[in-house]
């Protein structure tokens, strides 16, 4: 299936049901079709090379859902840009894809003119509407609306195929510079099963999008397939615990996908209320590990959810799932391989190891990704023994039963006296202790041990503690070596777009010291 049938089959089963919802707007799914065909049209319109690439610069809101879908059908290939991006970094999604249509925001309005002046201007921007009484309007630019005013609410007539281009997500690079993953119909539509497989999602569901439809999981593995089982998307633009609560209320949500950093600012809020998330029945969240403490915090607080974890690369979508079905003693581990995945876990030299054995998790199946676009280099390092196998850099081990346990990524992991740790380890105990809001092991260089790990914590309201006495709590869940050496105390931790902690950024510093000291 094509991704623009998705929509085309929920608008007949059910026209007249509410498809989207975005703060006081609503759209049925007979109305969603129609813009998405308006829109195709639009776009076939303009005077683009064969194949274009169309860049969007958006927070959720129903033109992005109008976007995905219109440029799937007329075959045009859509990059998805975070929100929160860099000039540079912009400057260089943009030049590395060759984009000739730029939708955006008109928050991002002055981004955008700075990054088309450094690159020497685009054919086509379009902006898609002011928002939060912003009123920016960037020269040159076509309103979203003018723009589908008066195209046709047919199909448009354009031969396509499975294997074509569907989409670009940027993940992070070796160089410094975003990865731009190129992925084809066939390989999302195996995402978009393999979520209905595991996710529990029904028709009947209401479905809120909190993570942003720029990442591949809000936009492949949660939004696109709410679509095509025909439930109803409420979209939230952007992260805060009272508009979540009271999104919920209002509209009875009951599914929502989270980031575990989401969930942790959400059971710890200073106004959280069982009574107005009532109606939530089913919980799937991704994006980094979460600690069994979070966790064990997540299910008291939610007694009769239903939870699914799902571990996951832009690359490849879902690799496994944790459902809530799965036994209770597996919850440490992140599940078993999700539908159309198969996975190993490998040494150095490419073969299988042990049950129980750390290595390198690699990972293959319909909806693996088709390359970095524009990057052979680093999409040949991605499948070093070039036989399909994606190399994942996370490392991890299977059980006996075939539950993959994640330790950490290949990068994260430390050398400390030639014993291997993993930063995840000492994390997990460190938020099996009240005074822990959130916390960031890494390692830093050490003249005796080569590395050492330390900790970044960020305290819980109110509370106190001592550096000695969590170190010396750590020594009591992990052997001691593996004890963070030191613990800095820190009012918040930085983190991507998508709630992922920036480790490289807390590292920098002590290693930046030891250059200076060589």
């Amino acid at each position: 299936m094509l991704t623009g049938e998705f929509l085309r089959d929920s608008a007949q089963r059910f026209p007249e049901r509410v498809a989207l919802v975005d703060g006081d707007r609503r759209m049925s799914y007979g109305e969603l079709d129609a813009y998405a065909n308006r829109f195709a049209h639009a776009l076939l319109s303009l005077p683009l090379t064969e194949s274009p690439k169309i860049s969007i610069l958006s927070s959720n809101r129903l033109e992005y859902a109008i976007a995905y879908f219109g440029a799937a059908r007329c075959g045009y290939t859509l990059a998805h840009i975070s929100t929160k991006i860099t000039t540079d970094n912009l400057v260089y999604m943009l030049e590395q894809i060759g984009t000739e249509v730029i939708l955006f925001e008109s928050r991002a309005a002055s981004l955008v003119e700075s990054a088309v002046e450094r690159i020497g201007g685009t054919k086509h921007l379009i902006e898609l509407g002011t928002s939060a009484g912003v009123d920016i309007c960037l020269v040159g630019a076509m309103s979203f609306a003018d723009l589908v005013d008066g195209q046709s609410t047919e199909v448009p007539l354009v031969k396509l195929e499975e294997l074509m281009p569907l989409g670009i997500t940027f993940t992070g690079g070796t160089t410094g510079f975003p990865k731009a993953v190129l992925v084809n119909h066939k390989a999302r539509y195996a995402t978009a099963c393999a979520a209905l497989m595991d996710f529990g999602l029904d028709e009947r569901d209401i479905v809120a999008v909190t993570t942003p439809m720029f990442h591949s999981a809000g936009l492949y593995v949660w939004f696109a397939p709410a679509i095509m089982l025909g439930a109803t998307v409420v979209m939230l633009p952007g992260w805060d615990v009272n508009q979540f609560m009271a999104t919920v209320e209002n509209e009875r949500v009951t599914a929502a996908f989270f980031v575990p950093s989401q969930l942790s600012d959400l059971v710890s809020h200073a106004d959280f209320s069982s009574e107005k998330l009532a109606s939530l029945q089913k919980i799937s969240y991704a994006g980094a590990p979460m600690s069994r403490a979070l966790l064990e915090r997540v299910h008291a607080v939610f007694p009769d959810v239903e939870f699914t974890e799902n571990y996951g690369q832009s690359e490849i979508c879902p690799i496994t799932i944790r459902s809530p079905h799965h036994p209770k003693d597996k919850l440490d581990s992140v599940g078993k391989p999700a539908f159309n995945i198969e996975i190993q876990v490998v040494g150095s030299d490419g073969l299988s190891l042990s049950t129980g054995e750390i290595g390198e998790i690699v990972t293959r199946g319909d909806p693996l990704f088709e390359c970095y676009y524009n990057d052979p280099k680093q999409t040949e390092e991605a499948f070093p023994k070039g036989d399909g196998w994606l190399w994942t850099g996370d490392m991890g081990f299977l059980d006996k039963d075939g539950f993959l346990t994640l330790m950490d990524r290949s990068k994260d992991m430390l050398v400390s006296g030639g014993e291997n740790i993993y930063p995840a380890e000492i994390e997990n105990a460190l938020y099996h202790h009240e005074a822990i809001e959130e916390c960031a092991v890494f390692g830093v260089p050490d003249e005796k041990w080569g590395e050492v790990p330390i900790a970044h914590v960020v305290l819980a309201s109110g509370v106190s503690i001592s550096e000695d006495e969590l170190i010396s709590f750590c020594a009591t869940r992990i052997p001691r070596h593996k004890r963070p050496r030191q613990i800095k105390f820190v009012e918040s931790l930085p983190r991507t777009p998508v709630g992922k902690i920036k480790k490289v950024l807390l590292r920098r510093p002590y290693w930046d010291r030891l250059k200076k000291n060589i």
